[in-house]
C-alpha cells in the first residue's frame, strides 16, 4: 500500500528475497488494521461509511424489537449498542471535515426519531 498526498501513484515494485528466491509483493488498496480501514490517502471514507452503515443497522434492530421506548431505556440501548461502533478508534480516524462530521451526526438525528418525546427536537 502506498500512502501518498497527491494523485501521482508511484509504480515502484517491491519484493522480498529469501534464500535466492524472489517474492514480488502485490499492491492492495484499502487495508484493515485492528478494525480500522486505511486507504492510500488516509481519508477514512470507506471506514466511516462502514461504521455509519453498521450503526444504522443496529438502530433498525432497536426500532424493530423495541416498539415503545422511554428516554432512559433508549439511552441505555444507544450507548451500549450504537455508540461503540461510531467511537471505536476515533483518535485514529477522527472526522474533521464538515461533511464527515455530518455523516456521523446523521446517525444521532435518526436515533432521536425513534423516541416520541424527542421527535420535536429535530430541525
Amino acid at each position: 500500500m502506498h500512502i501518498v498526498n497527491n494523485n501521482n501513484i508511484c509504480d515502484t515494485k517491491y519484493c522480498i528475497e529469501n534464500y535466492n528466491k524472489r517474492f514480488d509483493l502485490s499492491k492492495v488498496a484499502p487495508v484493515n488494521d485492528l478494525g480500522v480501514r486505511f486507504d492510500s490517502k488516509l481519508a477514512f471514507l470507506d471506514h466511516m461509511n462502514e461504521k455509519v452503515n453498521k450503526a444504522y443497522g443496529i438502530l433498525g434492530i432497536i426500532k424493530r424489537n423495541f416498539i415503545h421506548l422511554d428516554n432512559e431505556s433508549f439511552m441505555l440501548l444507544y450507548k451500549a449498542m450504537v455508540r461503540p461502533h461510531l467511537e471505536y478508534a476515533n483518535s485514529v480516524w477522527c472526522p474533521y471535515k464538515k461533511g464527515d462530521i455530518e455523516l456521523v451526526e446523521k446517525v444521532q438525528k435518526r436515533a432521536t426519531k425513534l423516541i416520541i418525546s424527542l421527535k420535536h427536537l429535530l430541525l
